[in-house]
């Protein structure tokens, strides 16, 4: 049975983001694909993960015989998460902009899963599990917009779920979000409604393709 590892780190309840309805459709095609798998889910908003502490940080370098009872605390917890990560068979991570980055939220879980050693370096332990990021933004990012040095969601993301933890990563990218709540963006709802459609068919497409790649 395929392990769907979700996680999700909007701020904005179902009903009011993006990230998380086009999230929704690719977990729904998914567990259609697999009725008798598991999804973990980690909303991020409602129960975020530890920041990483000096405690949890040094503990990954230390040997686990030497650990104070604060380190091996702290530790235990990033342990537990990293776990997750490794016995998923696909990872669905909603991953809205704020400020031309990921949510703090985000960045949090990421920090606790990078273990040089571990999840990062010679033999990444998650290597080739594949990823999906619906990157979600309230304006359009593309390359050759205005705001295409902006554009620092994606690029960190694939720097460390492709690059550092050597994942198989592909993103969804549903954009121009806030066209409908900003006046000054009024002539660009079109183009959102198009790119929100778009998102959510590609959210079934893929979902449905990956579950088959899987069963192979």
């Amino acid at each position: 049975m395929a392990t769907l590892l979700h996680i999700d780190s909007s701020v904005f309840p179902s009903g009011g983001s993006a990230s998380r309805a086009v999230a929704d459709v690719f977990r729904k095609t998914w567990q259609e694909q697999h009725p008798e798998g598991t999804v973990i889910y980690r909303d991020l908003a409602s129960n975020p993960v530890p920041h990483i502490t000096a405690d949890a940080h040094t503990a990954g370098f230390a040997d686990p015989a030497a650990h104070t009872p604060e380190q091996a605390a702290a530790f235990a917890e990033r342990v537990r998460l990293i776990e997750e990560l490794e016995q998923a068979d696909a990872v669905l991570i909603g991953a809205p902009m704020y400020n031309f980055t990921i949510p703090s939220t985000l960045k949090a879980w990421l920090d606790n899963v990078i273990l040089f050693g571990r999840t990062a370096g010679e033999a990444p332990s998650a290597k080739g599990i594949p990823v999906t990021v619906v990157a979600s933004r309230g304006g359009s990012y593309a390359p050759g917009t205005p705001r295409e040095p902006f554009e620092y969601v994606q690029n960190y993301l694939k720097a460390i779920l492709a690059d550092t933890l050597a994942l198989d990563l592909d993103f969804i990218v549903p954009e121009l979000t806030l066209a409908p709540h900003n006046p000054a963006m009024a002539e660009l709802v079109p183009l959102f409604e198009s790119s929100r459609e778009r998102a959510l068919q590609d959210a079934a497409t893929k979902a449905k393709a990956l579950a088959e790649r899987l069963a192979a």
